[in-house]
């Protein structure tokens, strides 16, 4: 008896196939960011102002470009290891549904944030991306009904949890817990469409 595959169907693993290309696009996704703070460092902050600030039209081609800026080189050594782990884990199932996902999360994400959060802030950060691939990792496999993927998803909540849950909190000072509940749900959304169906035989 033989399979036929398609395109949504889950894929055979491969470890060469996988591991190591994203591993390569997490490196070099940390690394832009790196470098771009780098730039933003000696113009004195000039890519600040690609920050999101709410309900303003002009600001809505930031949307995007928002989540590759951050607030100085402490703002990004926070957002750089689980965003280069999350990631990793989330590109595992496809670099293409990786992409996909990403973008989803950084668009709805961003026009969240540019709707709800408060007048006269700027908001700019991969944490809402990270909020996202946090939210596909942990549903991913519950709407797959993949064993690894539930496993997988609950050792990044046992491990991320407890940051995730201060992250979301409205009492912390200059934190966008808006961006990263919708980054969040964003991220819980686009594990759904994009989730895979089971070969049938």
């Amino acid at each position: 008896m033989t399979y036929e595959s398609s395109q949504d169907t889950v894929p055979r693993w491969s470890a060469r196939d996988r591991i190591l290309p994203a591993a390569k696009l997490m490196l070099g996704w940390v690394a832009l960011l790196w470098a771009l703070e780098a730039v933003d460092a000696v113009t004195g902050h000039s890519l600040d102002r690609f920050g999101v600030q709410p309900r303003d039209p002009a600001e809505l081609v930031d949307v995007v470009p928002s989540s590759f800026i951050h607030f100085g080189f402490a703002h990004l050594a926070a957002n750089s290891l689980p965003l280069l782990v999350l990631g990793f884990v989330a590109a595992l199932s496809g670099l293409r549904r990786f992409v996909y996902a990403v973008v989803m999360i950084a668009v709805v994400g961003g026009l969240g944030v540019w709707l709800v959060a408060p007048a006269h802030t700027n908001t700019a950060g991969a944490s809402g991306v990270i909020f996202g691939l946090f939210g596909f990792v942990l549903f991913s496999g519950f709407f797959e009904r993949r064993p690894l993927g539930i496993v997988v998803g609950v050792l990044a909540a046992a491990y991320y949890g407890a940051g995730i849950l201060a992250g979301l909190s409205p009492l912390q000072q200059g934190v966008s817990w808006q961006g990263h509940l919708l980054g969040l749900a964003a991220g819980v959304g686009a594990a759904f469409v994009l989730r895979r169906r089971q070969p049938q035989p």
